[in-house]
């Protein structure tokens, strides 16, 4: 079977991306967008410039600014009712991953049959559905131009994680304006969360000639901006390196797959709703250690990127030193140490093994892990 490598159709990145983007969607034919955002994007006037292009351009929208961090299916459902009810014709999602996977999840459930619980897994949906435009306001977690969408299933407790390159947006819009106000703690999170990304692309067995170079880029570029994008928000160099990195691991954990680090990290999102990147960052280093006994040379060139010194050392002290300046990398940006600080107990980690392994990411990880390597692999990072 032949590598497939999936990309949005047009990705505009750089100042000036968003009037790029409803230039290109004014010459589509769409009558009523429905703009999909959280009501603290809006608050902040952060899409004030995209409504002024939308007026401009004759293009009417329906504003649904409801989302929430982890959205739910019950959300989803709301978001396809306002959709239908409105005749809207095509989608506008705004934010960071949340609002960006809401405006995916409303989209397949209103050009498919059934519940968004029906197409948990991968490859279930049928019609790609209208034209989709996905405004970047992180740096993390690519969900602009990736086939993933992650949606809590209240019912379950769980995360549902819908793969299927119909959800691609059509197009990918990273502009860095849009990131300078940016909190540096979301700042921190979402730069970890694409530094996962890269990583687990990295070191997954379906990497591939095309995204291990784009991966390792992503891995060199977070390191060295993240922590100044952190200390500067304003810093408008830091902003654009960063959503250039963060395109970079999307482009390859997208087609090479990600791993145990993101399997575990929904778990906590979906029971204690935290944010992904921190659940993320804190399972890292311990997931890393996990897998470098399988495969350390990829961590060896994982440390050599991120600015260490691997001259003379093995593939096993290249992997120690890869763990290091990670561990170190979370700590600069102020990431909290352990589970433990949030409000997770031991409890909370068996109760999660199942839902682990089932998780759809764990299938790409270099190491599969025992029941009991995922507690005491959660057990380590409270």
């Amino acid at each position: 079977m032949a590598f497939a490598l999936n990309l949005p159709k047009l990705s505009y990145s750089g100042v000036g991306a968003v009037d790029d983007a409803i230039a290109t969607l004014s010459q589509q034919p769409v009558k009523r967008a429905m703009v999909v955002t959280d009501k603290n994007l809006v608050e902040l006037g952060i899409l004030d410039h995209l409504f002024e292009l939308l007026d401009q351009a004759s293009i009417d929208y329906e504003l649904f600014d409801k989302v929430t961090p982890n959205p739910t299916a019950t959300l989803v459902r709301e978001g396809r009712s306002v959709y239908v009810e409105n005749e809207c014709d095509c989608f506008i999602a705004v934010g960071g991953g949340s609002p960006v996977d809401c405006a995916k999840a409303i989209r397949i459930v209103a050009a498919n049959p059934g519940d968004i619980v029906d197409y948990d897994g991968v490859g279930k949906v049928s019609n790609a559905g209208d034209f989709f435009i996905a405004i970047s306001t992180t740096a993390g977690t690519a969900a602009e131009m990736t086939s993933n969408s992650v949606i809590t299933d209240e019912s379950r407790q769980v995360k549902m994680v819908i793969i299927d390159a119909k959800q691609i947006p059509d197009i990918a819009v990273n502009d860095p304006m849009l990131m300078i106000n940016l909190p540096a703690h979301v700042t921190a999170a979402t730069g970890m969360d694409a530094l996962t990304h890269a990583v687990e692309a990295y070191v997954t067995p379906g990497a591939h000639t095309l995204t291990k170079p784009t991966a390792l880029e992503a891995i060199k570029l977070i390191a060295q901006w993240l922590p100044v994008a952190v200390e500067d928000g304003k810093n408008i160099e830091a902003r654009e390196q960063l959503a250039n990195a963060q395109f970079l691991a999307g482009m390859a954990f997208n087609s090479a797959g990600l791993g145990l680090v993101h399997a575990m990290a929904h778990q906590p999102g979906a029971t204690h709703n935290l944010p992904h990147g921190v659940c993320n960052a804190i399972l890292l280093p311990q997931v890393c250690a996990f897998n470098a006994e399988r495969c350390p040379e990829r961590f060896r060139d994982i440390a050599q990127v991120m600015g260490g010194d691997i001259t003379g050392l093995t593939n096993e002290q290249g992997a120690e030193l890869a763990i290091t300046l990670i561990r170190n990398l979370s700590k600069r940006v102020d990431i909290p140490t352990g589970f433990k600080a949030l409000g997770i107990s031991k409890d909370d980690c068996h109760n999660w093994i199942d839902k682990v392994l089932a998780d759809p990411c764990l299938g790409g990880n270099p190491r599969q892990p025992t029941p009991k390597e995922i507690e005491d692999l959660y057990l380590a990072c409270l």
